[in-house]
């Protein structure tokens, strides 16, 4: 029985030509068909066996160079061994198993196109994430408030959306923070509105009017923290995905120490009874600052984790794409 054999190699490559000489040769005694796939034409795969070329592949066993003829005979009979052993198993396991490694599924397909765009996919799903916020005051100002409210309670479910805490479209100030926060030359929540600053579900509630304007659907740190990932997105993308992932050590003290900081620092000193430091309020600039920092550094840790779990599986699907290919005996 004949048994596949692919041979990756490159352009002028004297190893190479031996390599597929040999094989040739043995194809008498060890009848196989052999794949020559030139990796000069595929990225990864050139980035995966350029400089190891000629590289043998045949079921599970390898063979790099160098390696001369007695290698490749022994090589070829073990997988030819092995090859008739499979043959002869014809258990619904082992057929299932034969037909996933000789066919390229829609399911390979699909993961072999995401693994090619992933982060052009991410970038655009990023930027819809956070820019849809943005729709809902617009539509409102235009006084289109059937489309608006569907965004607010969309994303009414992933964030507070105090509108002390969020930005505002259209009015007279872009932030109406409450007194607490005391931050000089803004007018105040509760002032503007006319709203308790201590109703937390008022504030929640409360989209805007026409003189303040109307809130965007995110909070200033949740907004700053999606605008900075798609920031860090473009970079990598720019850069030819070429940063190294941050280490977790600094994503934990650089990304999550000021934020974890400045909310949690409020958060406990609003609880009733709290007695260890002075009610705090945080301003719009600190909440874009550390939430911007978190975002930043939380995509440059996990994009590059991202990207080489992408790479693994293109060159997987690249491989075995180059596999499958018609067989080559030249």
């Amino acid at each position: 029985m004949t048994f596949r054999v692919t041979l990756f190699s490159r352009s002028d490559c004297h190893l190479c030509e031996s390599a597929i000489e040999d094989l040739h040769a043995l194809q008498a005694e060890i009848p196989h068909e052999l794949n020559i796939v030139k990796v000069d034409e595929n990225p990864d795969l050139l980035a995966a066996y350029g400089e190891r070329v000629p590289v043998l592949e045949t079921g599970p066993y390898l063979l790099e160079a160098p390696f001369d003829r007695a290698k490749l005979r022994v090589t070829l009979a073990a997988a030819r061994d092995r090859a008739q052993r499979l043959a002869e198993d014809d258990t619904p396991h082992q057929a299932s198993r034969r037909q996933r490694a000789q066919t390229l599924s829609r399911a390979d397909r699909l993961s072999y196109w995401i693994a090619n765009r992933w982060l052009l996919a991410l970038n655009l799903l990023v930027f819809l994430y956070v820019g849809l916020p943005f729709l809902a005051p617009i539509l409102m100002n235009a006084g289109l408030p059937a489309l608006a409210r569907p965004i607010y309670g969309v994303y009414g479910f992933a964030c507070h959306q105090m509108a002390f805490r969020s930005w505002f479209i259209g009015g007279e100030q872009s932030a109406y923070p409450r007194e607490a926060a005391q931050v000089p030359g803004l007018q105040t929540y509760g002032t503007a509105s006319g709203q308790d600053e201590d109703s937390l579900l008022a504030a929640r509630g409360f989209i805007g009017n026409e003189q303040m304007g109307y809130k965007v659907a995110f909070c200033q740190r949740d907004v700053a923290i999606y605008a900075a990932m798609l920031l860090f997105g473009l970079l990598y993308a720019a850069t030819g995905r070429r940063l190294p992932a941050l280490p977790w050590y600094l994503w934990v003290v650089i990304g999550m120490g000021p934020v974890g900081l400045d909310g949690f620092s409020q958060l406990l000193s609003q609880l009733p009874g709290w007695a260890f430091w002075d009610y705090r309020e945080s301003t719009p600039l600190l909440r874009t600052l550390t939430g911007a920092i978190f975002g930043f550094t939380t995509a440059w840790f996990g994009f590059p984790v991202i990207g080489e779990t992408m790479a693994e599986t293109r060159l997987a699907l690249a491989t075995k794409i180059a596999r499958l290919k018609p067989t080559a005996s030249k």
